[in-house]
């Protein structure tokens, strides 16, 4: 039964009993609006951008969202990794320039991050005018201050690939723990650091050979000179979470401070060094200063000075890593930055690492998922929200759950948070909002009390504990709508006001939480934006309820996630078995033998149809792409599987095939088809089938459906 007026105000003051009056209160902003620079480890141009590695992109674009919501001057840089090694082999490998692969590995990566509505304030590359001249001015400093000496090195070199051995191209045994299959410079198990030489039983990662040893002169920094500095500047104040300085002091710095190699000999793809022809600076020395350099790209666009944010100034600058390279960040970083005379990092913010249903991400099992292949089946959307409800400002890693992701994208974010608008938004589409904000019993005030909360736990990194709150103000307002049951005053005229009042207090109590979920969910903002037609971009408008507006109709905002999807995109990822040699060549010297012959009777026993047809004819037929995301037997059907197909994005079909003579349905799911989508529907016993997909064969166990390459996408359509 729906609640009269006084009903309303009952219900709300039995939850919040000694609420101040909705508008009364505008939590307070930041006290002074700050100038923050904001950088995310840079992703290395050799390979794809996956689940992993979002957590820290979707993790520090969260923070810098939030600080711009709050009103701060917050600038997001990032740059692609382009040197190495690497990058060296895979040109040589794929037959082309250096500078080709990086171009394609970088547009790749742009369009990888815009999917996850991750939005950089400038993305430039270490390969740049710009990083190649800071380069050389941290260079200067460095020789200047006489930290840099030259020294022979006597290293792996892998004589098939025809290149000295970067760390991260030599595994083997850890020589303190005994650990196998660890790379060249630190070990994941006991978190001892070494040289690749140190390896028991080291192979090359380029061409699984034994590495030999050869000697080439080397340049190191001495940031042992810069011991104390480091030792003060890692162990005071807050610049480090409290586990990474403890680290530092317990592994590193009670001990004197190796040299750090920074060059590499020829043949290597980087910047030369100017004083020192025929060497090159190794990747983690031009890596760091990309973070400048990407910074001053941005400044020539906008008319700003570099050193408004790099050198005195009061810009505050924030690294976010994953703690497998806080060595760099936090010893070297510093050491070069002090010596260049730049400013210091305010805070280096250290997260763990990513595992799916407790275990490493597996090519095998599928859960190594690409960026592009998770967009591919689910909605990015679900990726930033789950990542935030388990984000938190320490080290843990972070565990995908499957079963535990899709019911809480479905409880929180559907149930929860985009019900309130779905349940009452159309019931006041003509009439809008109530003219003035009516008396909720201090539930509006309640939650815009709750802001400086929510806002601390996002400062301080703490995501989870954000979530929480704001999933905690939601379920108080489901409480009132599902009290309130305007649905059961839609067509009585005498309540009209009554309706009006109580969608008036969903919907703003709907604004808010988008307001405080706006740096997760930046497209619902925008959604919401388009609903009340009104901005979502300043958190004090918690405070200030919306009334007196026209609202527009409520479109469809977020769909619930099925878990057939989540296993679509997990068979997608899933490795095929690499081909061995034995498998892959001749067993004798003989040529391979010929495919066997057409024998024709394929043809007999189907003619070709002898009514040719016009191009115009052909075109008639909407042949389309499509993924099998559910497949299921059909009761009491002996031929038939019905089949869930996506044509892209929300566009899905439901067809059922003939086909269960020859497919087990749970081995369909994930697969590419082809789909006759301009069918006409079709009423079966079992429901309506919205298309035909395509196959061959004479029927029984000999059904071939057709499939496409790898590469083509649900809703390309067949020519």
């Amino acid at each position: 039964m729906f609640a009269s007026r006084k009903g309303i105000r009952a219900f709300a003051r039995t939850h919040d009993k000694k609420q101040p009056v909705a508008d009364s209160k505008t939590p307070s902003a930041s006290p002074a609006k700050r100038r923050i620079l904001v950088t995310a480890a840079l992703p290395y141009a050799n390979g794809h951008i996956h689940l992993g590695h979002l957590v820290e992109y979707i993790q520090t674009d969260i923070w810098v969202r939030f600080q711009k919501l709050r009103g701060n001057e917050c600038i997001y840089i990032c740059a692609d990794d382009t040197h190495g090694t690497a990058i060296m082999i895979r040109a040589r490998q794929e037959g082309r320039s250096e500078e080709a692969l990086i171009a394609d590995m970088r547009e790749a990566h742009i369009a990888d991050f815009a999917r996850f509505h991750i939005e950089f304030d400038n993305y430039g590359s270490t390969h740049s005018d710009e990083n190649r001249e800071l380069c050389g001015e941290f260079w200067a400093k460095l020789r200047k201050a006489g930290l840099v000496h030259e020294k022979e090195v006597t290293q792996l070199y892998d004589v098939k690939a025809g290149t000295f051995l970067a760390d991260r191209f030599v595994k083997g045994t850890c020589p303190n723990c005994k650990s196998p299959d660890q790379y060249g410079d630190s070990c994941d198990k006991c978190g001892t650091t070494y040289t690749p030489a140190d390896l028991i039983n080291p192979k090359s990662t380029l061409s699984g050979t034994t590495p030999e040893m050869r000697s080439a002169d080397h340049l190191f920094v001495q940031i042992e000179q810069l011991h104390g500095f480091l030792q003060d500047w890692t162990q005071s104040g807050d610049h480090l979470q409290r586990e990474i300085a403890n680290y530092l002091a317990g592994h590193f710095l009670g001990d004197p401070l190796r040299d750090w190699d920074v060059s590499r000999p020829a043949p290597y793809f980087g910047f030369e060094i100017p004083d020192s022809p025929g060497n090159y600076w190794y990747v983690w020395f031009d890596a760091p200063i990309g973070y400048v350099a990407s910074t001053a790209q941005w400044c020539k666009t906008h008319g700003q000075k570099l050193d408004d944010w790099w050198r005195g100034g009061k810009a505050e600058v924030h690294h976010f890593i994953g703690k497998d390279i806080t060595y760099f960040h936090t010893l070297f970083w510093p050491a070069m930055l002090k010596t260049a005379e730049f400013n210091l990092p305010t805070k280096i913010h250290v997260h763990g690492f990513l595992t799916v249903d407790g275990e490493k991400m597996s090519k095998s099992k599928g859960t190594f998922v690409r960026g592009a292949t998770y967009a591919d089946h689910l909605d990015p959307v679900y990726l930033r929200y789950y990542y935030a409800s388990k984000l938190g400002p320490g080290l843990d890693d972070l565990d995908l759950n499957r079963d535990e992701f899709v019911s809480k994208v479905n409880s929180d974010l559907v149930g929860k948070v985009v019900n309130l608008a779905s349940r009452t938004a159309k019931f006041i589409q003509d009439v809008g909002l109530s003219p003035t904000y009516p008396d909720d019993g201090g539930l509006f005030a309640t939650a815009a009390a709750e802001g400086e909360a929510i806002a601390t736990a996002y400062e301080a990194c703490d995501y989870n504990r954000a979530m929480r709150l704001i999933m905690a103000l939601a379920d108080k307002a489901n409480q009132f709508v599902d009290n309130a049951a305007p649905w059961k005053l839609k067509n009585d005229s005498a309540r009209a006001v009554e309706l009006q009042n109580a969608c008036t207090i969903s919907l703003n109590l709907f604004r808010q939480l988008v307001i405080y979920l706006a740096p997760v969910l930046p497209s619902l903002r925008n959604q919401t934006e388009e609903l009340l037609g009104q901005g979502v971009s300043r958190w004090e408008d918690v405070g200030k309820p919306l009334v007196g507006v026209k609202i527009n109709q409520f479109k469809h905002m977020i769909k619930r996630v099925e878990p057939a999807q989540l296993e679509a995109m997990i068979e997608a990822s899933k490795e095929e078995p690499k081909v061995t040699d034995a498998q892959s060549q001749p067993t004798s010297d003989a040529a391979p033998a010929a495919p066997e012959a057409d024998s024709g009777a394929a043809l007999e026993a189907e003619p070709l149809v002898t009514d040719v047809i016009s191009i115009d004819d052909f075109t008639k037929v909407d042949l389309r792409v499509a993924r099998v995301v559910n497949a299921e037997e059909v009761p009491k059907a002996k031929k038939l599987v019905k089949l869930t197909l996506s044509l892209g994005g929300d566009n899905t079909r439901t067809v059922f095939a003939g086909i269960k003579s020859a497919y087990e349905p749970e081995k369909l799911i994930g697969r590419l088809v082809i789909v006759v989508a301009n069918l006409a529907p079709r009423q079966m016993t079992f429901g309506v089938s919205e298309g035909m997909v395509v196959a061959a064969g004479a029927g029984g166990t000999e059904i071939y459906l057709l499939n496409p390459d790898s590469g083509a996408k649900p809703g390309q359509r067949v020519h």
